[in-house]
């Protein structure tokens, strides 16, 4: 009777294994994002259309949530056993996924071990640079990035007889004509404050916010942005808040929905803002380039990104890394970046993507989307605008913006906020260098 059972039970589980083959042949590739909205749209596309394009590797996209809780989700399950191949990690995310030993496998080594073609060379060097070593090694895959352009009301400057503004004098200048002419709550803000008025501000003008290259060629970094340009910034804006010429709208882009209402004629934040900016704005609207102090000598220099890389977590299987290196591939298609760049609004990644989306003349109705990428290719990457990679970065932006709320409400001036900021965060980038560093 047991032995007539297990025989039964033997065959199907023979008949069973018979059927699961062909499935159990498809390996499984998990990939956490933070994409909402229409961005969730094209990463499932990107999913299954690679899924279509070949039998033996199927890619699963999972939402994780924000940004944050994304990183924070695939850190846990790496410690669980349970990571995702793939995951997207926000920019400033970077120290922190390389301080998790063990954690990832950088991706110039998985595309080598796997035998795909891969030339870091193809890619643009001023959104790859954030994610590569000093010898230009890819630890990470650029997938979705942006940087900071000025978002400008072309119908309130017309009103006010002024073009758009260039330096930030004539910023100033402008925002001062805005303020007495219509929009007395806002001449101009700017949301990502510390992203805008710290982190940009330096790269553009080509003086450091840290040492050891802001970061990237070492964790032992020290902040450096309490200098003379970066207070002249801040004492400007803490100036022009006394009557809102210019008007603080916190840390995070909450306040954007001040340009596309029309309150405020100029806002600097994310290239990314374009979808709402369009589907919003009642008016004639553009992007216009970050404005620059002309006294800089050689300003301006060239902007760094925003967004988020993908990062390949460790403790996979060979043919598990082989399935997502070609998942990579897959992704730099030149065509595939194109549609890309079309779709999000986001920057394409490699050279000839970029070229061929100025050679289809993508940009002659929509300049506007042309701007970051001239931003970012200004000028050949320095020391000073590469990128930055300091541990613990959403904590040191928090701190860096509570600094420089205190300027703005005038409890301090703007050289003591500097010097706080640079002073607490080096206390917090020496308690992470210790956990870092083993």
């Amino acid at each position: 009777m047991a032995l007539r059972f297990f025989g039964a039970a033997a065959a199907v589980a023979i008949t069973v294994g018979m059927t699961a083959s062909p499935a159990l042949a498809v390996t499984e590739i998990q990939w956490w994002h933070a994409m909402t909205g229409a961005n969730n749209d094209v990463i499932v596309k990107l999913a299954n259309d690679f899924n279509a394009s070949q039998s033996d590797y199927k890619v699963v996209p999972t939402y994780k949530g924000s940004y944050p809780d994304t990183m924070n989700a695939g850190i846990a399950a790496f410690r669980a056993g349970n990571a995702p191949h793939i995951m997207q990690v926000f920019e400033v995310g970077t120290a922190t996924m390389m301080a998790a030993t063990g954690a990832v496998k950088p991706v110039y080594k998985l595309m080598a071990d796997a035998g795909e073609k891969f030339d870091p060379k193809a890619y643009l060097s001023a959104i790859t640079g954030y994610y590569s070593t000093s010898k230009g090694e890819m630890l990470s895959f650029p997938f979705n990035s942006s940087s900071t352009v000025m978002w400008v009301n072309l119908d309130e400057l017309k009103k006010v007889g002024a073009e758009i503004p260039k330096t930030w004098p004539e910023v100033f200048e402008v925002a001062k004509k805005l303020h007495d002419n219509g929009h007395p709550t806002c001449g101009f803000s700017n949301s990502w404050v510390t992203w805008v008025n710290l982190e940009q501000l330096s790269a553009w003008h080509n003086v450091p916010l840290a040492s050891k290259a802001n970061g990237l060629d070492g964790f032992d970094t020290k902040l450096e942005f309490n200098a003379p340009l970066q207070e002249k910034h801040l004492e400007k804006l803490v100036e022009l808040q006394k009557d809102k010429t210019y008007d603080y709208a916190g840390r995070t882009n909450q306040g954007e929905g001040r340009f596309t209402s029309g309150e405020c004629a100029i806002y600097l934040t994310s290239s990314a803002f374009f979808g709402n900016v369009k589907a919003q704005a009642k008016f004639n609207f553009t992007a216009a380039p970050m404005p620059y102090y002309p006294d800089v000598k050689g300003a301006p220099q060239n902007s760094i990104i925003g967004g988020a890389s993908l990062w390949v977590m460790g403790g996979k299987s060979a043919d598990e890394y082989k399935g997502v290196a070609k998942f990579l591939t897959f992704l730099s298609d030149t065509d595939r970046q194109v549609y890309i760049h079309k779709a999000s609004g986001y920057l394409p990644i490699t050279k000839a993507a970029y070229e061929k989306a100025k050679a289809e003349g993508f940009y002659k109705d929509q300049p506007y989307l042309e701007t970051p990428l001239l931003e970012l290719t200004n000028k050949e990457p320095t020391e000073n605008s590469r990128g930055l990679r300091l541990g613990n970065m959403v904590q040191l932006r928090d701190v860096w913006a509570e600094e420089i709320e205190q300027a703005l409400a005038g409890k301090k001036t703007a050289k003591q906020a500097l010097d706080a900021s640079v002073e607490r965060g080096n206390t917090m980038l020496r308690q992470f260098e210790k956990t870092a560093v083993k």
